[in-house]
């Protein structure tokens, strides 16, 4: 395994606007947000352009470094950023895995709340999302968990706490399951894959996936997925998001693309974790919007995952939904951060049960 670097682009303000929240105590129930005022354009504004197949038109709020990788008989790259702690550091390192519809640069607001409490982050774009290798391979969970600790192994780094978001979720517990003397917590944010989709669904053909995800993106699909994300309304700054998954249609590249993006929903039927939460005995922490319209009853589904792990504790946000980060930066990083520095021989927080 081999590394290199590529130098940053500049990071546009919407990428990294946020919305700051008062904090309220623990357990303390928090009225819904006043529902946003913008409404998106219906149809894609003037000047968007293709996204590379490569990301290399999309800013990165961060300088960008390369993992060689080799996988079933060829030669890829994983990239990652890897940023100091901003101030005094605390020893720790955090990485940090994301979801299906976004790629390491949305970590941005993650990133500035964990390094300026003095945490080492590295943000990994898994092989097929952002500027990492898209090849054209059957995915699964244990790819991105042995691709990152190969990572680390190269970095040094023997202790870390992973933190997964959405379908990184299911990531973090993969690795964490696989790799359990490395993590010393495992955070899922807004996790998805709660429950295993398999008994009473047949299996399908990946070649018509493929050509669903194919002929059916459409720049009114995307902006409806990531709508779903946010039950108080849509703000602008969401934008960008869509922008870039929707650009990626427009390009010549697009049925590569969509190639991968169906391997990698396939995910979710072929590859659960849920018969994996009750052998983690790691520190961990189940959060996020309790609102989710992304999965059906998140707040139920999600005290099922905490109760099921070993050792977890769990931390809702009423009124919030997939995002957190996006939508309640400042409790949600409060609370991850709390977490992350938490002895990790202590048990977890059960003042939730």
């Amino acid at each position: 395994m081999s590394m290199r670097s590529a130098p940053s682009v500049p990071y546009p303000v919407p990428l990294v606007a946020v919305v700051l929240v008062a904090a309220a105590p623990l357990g303390v129930a928090v009225p819904r947000a006043q529902a946003a005022q913008e409404e998106p354009p219906s149809t894609p504004p003037p000047g968007w352009e293709a996204t590379a197949i490569d990301y290399s038109n999309v800013p990165y709020p961060h300088p960008v470094s390369y993992l060689n990788v080799r996988l079933m008989g060829q030669d890829h790259r994983m990239a990652y950023m890897d940023v100091a702690p901003v101030g005094e550091a605390n020893g720790r390192t955090a990485v940090l895995f994301h979801g299906m519809n976004f790629f390491a640069a949305a970590f941005a607001p993650t990133i500035q709340a964990l390094t300026g409490a003095g945490f080492r982050v590295i943000a990994v774009d898994r092989l097929g999302y952002g500027r990492s290798s898209k090849p054209l391979i059957h995915y699964n969970l244990h790819i991105p968990a042995r691709n990152t600790k190969a990572l680390l192994d190269e970095l040094g780094i023997e202790r870390v706490a992973v933190v997964g978001h959405s379908m990184g979720g299911m990531v973090a517990t993969r690795f964490t399951s696989t790799y359990p003397e490395v993590v010393t917590h495992v955070a899922m944010v807004n996790q998805i894959g709660l429950s295993d989709t398999r008994p009473g669904r047949p299996w399908s053909d990946p070649e018509d996936a493929y050509r669903s995800v194919l002929e059916r993106t459409s720049y009114r699909s995307v902006l409806a997925g990531h709508r779903r994300y946010y039950p108080n309304g849509w703000r602008d700054e969401y934008m960008p998001w869509v922008m870039y998954q929707y650009g990626l249609t427009l390009g010549g590249d697009w049925p590569r693309m969509a190639r991968v993006r169906a391997s990698q929903q396939r995910i979710l039927f072929e590859d659960p974790v849920v018969h994996e939460w009750q052998n983690i005995e790691v520190k961990a922490l189940v959060i996020g919007g309790a609102d989710d319209p992304l999965t059906r009853d998140y707040a139920g589904r999600a005290r099922n995952v905490a109760e099921t792990l070993r050792n977890a504790a769990l931390v809702l946000f009423p009124g919030a939904g997939h995002n957190p980060h996006f939508e309640i930066p400042e409790r949600y990083h409060a609370e991850l951060i709390r977490f992350l520095r938490s002895d990790p021989e202590e048990p977890a927080d059960q003042s939730w049960r």
